[in-house]
């Protein structure tokens, strides 16, 4: 039964609450849903500049401070790239050490070409014409260099998951590669990130209660961020699945929510897009998430199933908000701050009258979305 009215609860807070409109999601009214303990819906006008008002610009400028801190992509390092480049279709940007090593590590499958047409004049990485030119010959081919390079040491935390590569997301694939060595090419890599709302509920008092968002603790013996704060469901987006279908898959793989729940509470919200360059390895990983508000009853506790999280709790706005501090002790994964100051603006915690609001929608989106 509580499953029943939580999904006409939603149905609701879906067709009313808010509205896709040029890729970011705005809201139609100033208008709240309320959810009351036994399940039914109301509806109370407010507005929200009451939440926004009180936005600093230093809040913004910790906003920002989290989205540089992976769109870090400087001009010199953008002009140094090499284009990684398949029948004449760039998927990749690699930097000019990283091509060496490719070419050096798998001579029978990297090779460099000049080029004259680019506007930075730089080579372009590229495969061996001996290779057939069909996905599933270039993605063995390339899986060879890699392996050497994993057991060279250079690619870490080897996934046994293939992401696949083209030019843009709609495009087929022309080949796929392991999770781990993506960044290696600097191609494109997509993902799914899952803001976990707990659905506000009436209070005796009639007033709303403030939405929280559940937060995962990533393991320690994770290879990458062990230990940090994370979304409750966040994951790669695999060959051979829709976002929608690896959402769902996700949800239950990695904090134990039902595929029925997980259809029932997730919305479809928008991307952002990022480019970061990592010195430590020399590699440039360029990366769309696709966002989903996922709406849970206010019973339903996750679970770690897979080893990968260590705990979930929650966090009111307050604390999202204290989060953004460049020195606060306990941050998010980097790339988890997208989504969260996405939604933050999208649920006007964020007020545009603050000088630096359009700044924080654009960089957003600040790298290749495609």
């Amino acid at each position: 039964m509580l499953l029943g009215r939580f999904s006409l609860s939603l149905l609701f807070l879906k067709l009313v609450m808010t509205t896709s409109f040029g890729g970011c999601a705005v809201r139609r009214h100033c208008t709240r849903l309320a959810f009351g303990g036994t399940g039914t819906t109301t509806l109370s006008s407010s507005s929200s500049s009451s939440r926004s008002s009180s936005t600093t610009s230093a809040v913004m400028k910790n906003c920002l401070y989290r989205i540089r801190d992976v769109n870090n992509m400087s001009t010199d390092i953008a002009n140094s790239l090499c284009s990684f480049v398949i029948d004449g279709v760039p998927i990749g940007k690699v930097r000019p050490a990283m091509v060496r090593l490719l070419c050096e590590t798998g001579p029978d499958v990297f090779v460099v070409t000049k080029n004259n047409d680019n506007n930075n004049g730089n080579d372009i990485l590229t495969l061996q014409d001996k290779i057939d030119k069909t996905c599933e010959a270039r993605t063995e081919a390339v899986d060879t260099v890699m392996r050497r390079l994993c057991d060279a040491g250079v690619v870490r935390g080897w996934r046994d998951e293939h992401y696949p590569l083209a030019a843009t997301f709609y495009d087929q694939p022309l080949l796929t590669v392991e999770r781990a060595a993506v960044p290696l090419l600097g191609a494109l890599e997509y993902g799914v990130h899952m803001n976990g709302i707990v659905v506000p509920q009436q209070q005796k008092d009639d007033t709303q209660q403030q939405p929280r968002m559940w937060m995962a603790r990533r393991a320690k013996d994770k290879s990458k961020y062990p230990g940090m704060v994370d979304h409750i469901v966040a994951g790669g987006q695999p060959a051979g699945w829709s976002l929608w279908e690896n959402a769902v898959k996700e949800c239950q793989e990695e904090a134990g929510i039902p595929p029925e729940m997980a259809r029932e509470g997730l919305v479809p919200i928008g991307a952002v897009s990022y480019a970061t360059y990592s010195p430590k390895s020399d590699t440039i990983t360029r990366a769309v998430l696709f966002n989903y508000d996922l709406y849970l009853p206010p019973d339903f506790v996750p679970k770690p199933t897979d080893g990968e999280v260590e705990e979930f709790f929650q966090w009111t706005v307050p604390e999202l908000f204290a989060s953004l501090d460049p020195n606060f002790p306990d941050p998010l994964k980097p790339n988890c701050y997208l989504p969260v100051i996405d939604w933050l603006m999208r649920q006007g915690h964020l007020s545009p009258d603050t000088p630096g609001y359009l700044d924080v929608l654009r960089e957003l989106r600040n790298g290749d979305c495609q």
